[in-house]
């Protein structure tokens, strides 16, 4: 099974021609939550991610924002040059803070935060392929992270996406191996949601427990692997923010490491 794709904004999802309001794509509330989604507002925090990270990641906040502006331009409720009181007069920000191995980024509308996700400690220019024979691999990071308090945690869609985008970099293939990791952690997303109660589901560790057997092919982490693996758990998030402890946070904590092998 292949991974599952954002659910981005599309005109036909909104018949009544009413704007793609924050509150729909976001989980936000008050004033933001029913102020359209307007163009000038998706481009500030383009430029805003394009500043402070080097680019725009796919699945973040930017690229949502994007997305739905276009929506609402395409189908004439908002001009294309229109932008929220709330993004004019309060701005967008980006703020990044120091946890462990990892960049926490959280992106915010006016006060209210719109997406928080951890990146890796890595510079852009990356070389990536000139690692240390003792690099962490990606099987291992996947393994790490059935040891943090998330390993416990009933595995949902945003896990699989995640470990599905892992298997594919490890592999090396744009798709999934039928019967492997990836494909046993869709199903186990799946059934979880028709599954009760808690302790019936199953839990990340579960399926990440030994995942180095599992996968069909293994590799160290590069920084490139886990801005893949943030960008999928990050879609399949309905408030944008990656898991503590989870394969996204685990995968860029063992890219910050790789690097610093490197140059250590």
């Amino acid at each position: 099974m292949s991974q599952e794709q954002p659910q981005r904004p599309r005109a036909d999802q909104f018949p009544e021609q009413q704007p793609i309001k924050y509150g729909d794509v976001f989980n936000v509330s008050g004033e933001l939550a029913s102020q359209p989604i307007k163009p000038r507002d998706a481009a500030l925090m383009q430029a805003t991610e394009n500043q402070t990270l080097g680019q725009t990641q796919r699945g973040s906040p930017a690229s949502v924002m994007q997305s739905a502006a276009a929506v609402n331009t395409a189908t004439g409720l908002v001009h294309r040059h229109d932008i929220s009181d709330i993004a004019k007069n309060q701005g967008v920000s980006i703020s990044e803070t120091k946890v462990g191995g990892n960049r926490v980024i959280t992106e915010s509308v006016g006060s209210q935060v719109v997406g928080q996700f951890v990146e890796p400690d890595v510079p852009m220019n990356d070389p990536g392929l000139v690692l240390d024979k003792d690099a962490i691999t990606i099987g291992e990071a996947l393994e790490a992270s059935a040891l943090t308090p998330a390993g416990d945690k009933p595995l949902d869609q945003s896990d699989a996406a995640a470990i599905q985008a892992a298997e594919m970099r490890a592999t090396g293939k744009n798709q999934t191996e039928p019967g492997g990791l990836g494909a046993i952690a869709q199903s186990a997303a799946t059934r979880n949601t028709r599954t009760m109660p808690d302790l019936q589901k199953t839990t990340l560790a579960d399926v990440v427990t030994g995942a180095r057997e599992k996968l069909g092919a293994d590799k160290a982490v590069t920084r490139e692997d886990a801005e893949g693996v943030i960008g999928a758990e990050l879609r399949n998030k309905a408030d944008m923010r990656t898991t503590s402890g989870g394969v996204a946070a685990t995968m860029a904590a063992a890219a910050t490491l790789n690097q610093n092998k490197m140059i250590g």
